[in-house]
């Protein structure tokens, strides 16, 4: 399913909390990663199709520093092959005892135009990884290499990243709260509904700060729904 760009546009402009609420509405409530954060504060918005890796723990016989030197080494794979406008999204089995990666690989992802990165493990080098204009979300920093941990597995196959369900091609939408998973096919009645409902919570926000009160606001009674619309006729919204 192609990802339109009208969609990532719209979804670059609404909450991961507004996400939520809208998918709750349509019964999926098991879509925000839990314990990750934006390791760069200043990194732009990230939205995009997921491509995925999984990580199985690792076993001390086959995980060792030599098989980086195979191409077809999973890890480096998803590296090189995730395409642009992605975000690789990693299942790390919620372990940041070693990193699922680091700047070297990071920094190429940005090279190659990825939207962003995604693990709910751990990331090494992070003061390098903070300095790129790249959204990378992780649960804590760890030098240690992956190989210590983790077994690189699959690539884009259906995952599990924080407990969250993410198969490819899946929308992740990230800010400075952490990163939703939106189903592909509900993408961009998502977006649309998400784009009317923060316009109508910064009409509440605007309404609450000149002092007004919630009930008959949020949400509204049949007046506020009238200064909604009157306001969005004056704003342009």
């Amino acid at each position: 399913m192609t990802f339109a760009e009208e969609t990532r546009e719209k979804l670059k402009t609404v909450s991961t909390a507004t996400l939520t609420t809208i998918l709750l509405k349509r019964g999926l409530r098991n879509v925000f990663i839990h314990g990750i954060h934006k390791i760069n504060p200043d990194a732009p918005r990230l939205v995009g199709p997921a491509f995925t890796l999984r990580y199985i723990p690792a076993r001390e016989d086959i995980d060792h520093v030599g098989v980086f030197t195979d191409r077809t080494h999973p890890q480096r794979r998803a590296i090189e092959e995730c395409p642009p406008g992605h975000v690789l999204v990693m299942d790390s089995r919620k372990d940041s005892t070693a990193a699922s990666a680091g700047a070297i690989l990071m920094t190429r992802l940005y090279m190659r135009e990825a939207a962003g990165v995604v693990t709910d493990g751990g990331f090494r080098d992070t003061p390098d990884i903070a300095k790129l204009p790249f959204a990378a979300y992780h649960a804590a920093p760890s030098a240690p290499t992956n190989l210590i941990r983790h077994h690189a597995l699959d690539i884009n196959q259906p995952i599990g990243c924080g407990d969250v369900p993410v198969y490819p091609g899946d929308i992740i939408v990230g800010d400075d709260e952490g990163v939703v998973v939106i189903p592909a096919a509900m993408a961009k009645e998502v977006a649309d509904e998400a784009v009317e409902q923060t316009a109508f919570e910064d009409f509440v926000e605007e309404r609450v700060k000149a002092g007004r009160g919630i009930f008959g606001l949020y949400p509204p009674g049949p007046e506020a729904e009238a200064e909604f619309l009157e306001w969005r006729r004056e704003k342009g919204r």
